[in-house]
């Protein structure tokens, strides 16, 4: 684990675990990804960045768990799920959706199946 990493989860060391399982998921799903930790998000990019974590507050306070990380995932449709906590299309064919998991078992399948449409997406933006 890196220091930025550490560093980024400071104040939410609980939730450090949950962003463990989602990298992991990403880097063997999306083969050559690139990892960057800013200050407010973690992005995942190819050409592009295609997947986000942050802790967006994406639910109303009383509706969030305690411990949590928000993904963030670009796409070219919305995303019909009860999954989504929130999806805005910043422009058009561009569609922006939320995803709070606070647990591994959301981490799963269907997930990483919008990981890797998120990544073609990306990869195909000029």
């Amino acid at each position: 684990m890196s220091p930025e990493i550490l560093f980024f989860f400071d104040k939410h060391l609980p939730a450090l675990p949950l962003y463990e399982a989602f990298e992991a998921k990403v880097l063997e799903a999306v083969p050559g990804t690139d990892v960057k930790v800013q200050k407010t998000q973690i992005t995942f990019s190819n050409r592009h960045g295609f997947a986000f974590v942050s802790f967006l507050p994406a639910r109303r306070a009383k509706d969030r768990p305690e411990h949590y990380i928000t993904v963030t995932l670009g796409l070219n449709r919305r995303l019909d799920s009860l999954r989504v906590d929130k999806a805005s299309e910043p422009y058009p064919g561009r569609w922006t959706h939320h995803l709070l998991i606070a647990s591994r078992e959301e981490i799963d399948e269907e997930l990483t199946a919008w990981v890797r449409e998120a990544a073609a997406f990306a990869a195909e933006k000029r």
